[in-house]
């Protein structure tokens, strides 16, 4: 019997010590007979270039970039699709036989299909504040607005960054801008944080008084006990959520990219989501 090596795939990012990524292509690979192998790559600060280009003379196959690379991305890619090049941001690379890299952004399928899928939150209709304006943010910002919310509201400690990048996406659906203070004087149903604020256990400047929240998500996964989720349960938040749907999505859809199979990612979310 002939043994073929497994196809080499990775996560890059920094720091990447906590990345569940290899967890879950493992079991997407067990789960449909596929033949890989998948490693965490720790990349120095300024050294994204260097990482990839010697991940291809290694024979890699796909790449998923997290923190803080997926702008650096963008730039080192030779094509996009569609939700990157909207978001200027980039959470995988394909590779081809060739070498040339295309990049592809997830995060926003990902986070969508969470919250429509799993969490059954219809987003139809529904007003969302989004905190931060950063790189998460720009990532699911275009399947956030596909989902046609009657507004999404970007709230950020530096109020230009947000009404950039609320101008930005305009033309795709209704974005608004608030300052943290802003947010008092009105009701929404979704608040979703796309700061690393919880990394940090931070707590954001939200208003104290009762909202009756549909749903508080956080896109941090693994702190499960963190300020902005406290927040949420004391808003009295139907739903609360952390961001491990969102990765295991994302993770899915990836995966799908590389190997051309859907895997079934609700085994995991038991594992991950108890």
């Amino acid at each position: 019997m002939m043994h073929t090596t497994p196809d080499l795939y990775a996560v890059m990012g920094n720091p990447i010590a906590h990345s569940l990524s290899p967890t879950l292509h493992e079991a997407f690979a067990q789960q449909t007979h596929q033949s890989i192998k998948y490693e965490k790559i720790l990349v120095p600060l300024q050294g994204l270039t260097a990482a990839v280009k010697e991940f291809i003379q290694r024979g890699g196959k796909g790449l998923s970039i997290t923190l803080p690379f997926k702008e650096d991305a963008f730039v080192l890619v030779d094509e996009v699709n569609e939700e990157a090049r909207l978001s200027k941001a980039v959470n995988n690379i394909l590779i081809s036989s060739t070498g040339s890299l295309k990049g592809v952004n997830t995060d926003g399928i990902g986070l969508v299909r969470d919250i429509t899928k799993n969490l059954k939150i219809s987003l139809k209709g529904k007003s969302i504040v989004l905190l931060g304006a950063g790189g998460a943010v720009r990532g699911v910002l275009p399947a956030l607005l596909r989902e046609q919310p009657s507004m999404i509201v970007l709230v950020n400690r530096t109020m230009e960054k947000a009404k950039a990048l609320a101008s930005e996406f305009s033309s795709l659906g209704p974005v608004n801008a608030f300052s943290y203070e802003e947010l008092l004087s009105h009701d929404f149903d979704v608040i979703i944080n796309g700061t690393s604020a919880s990394l940090h256990q931070e707590a954001l400047p939200l208003p104290q008084e009762k909202k009756s929240l549909l749903l508080c998500y956080d896109m941090m996964y693994g702190v499960k006990e963190n300020p902005f989720l406290q927040w949420g349960k004391n808003q009295n938040s139907k739903c609360l959520a952390e961001g491990i749907g969102m990765l295991i999505e994302q993770g899915a859809e990836i995966f799908y990219l590389w190997r051309g199979l859907h895997p079934d990612t609700q085994p995991l979310l038991r594992q991950f989501r108890g």
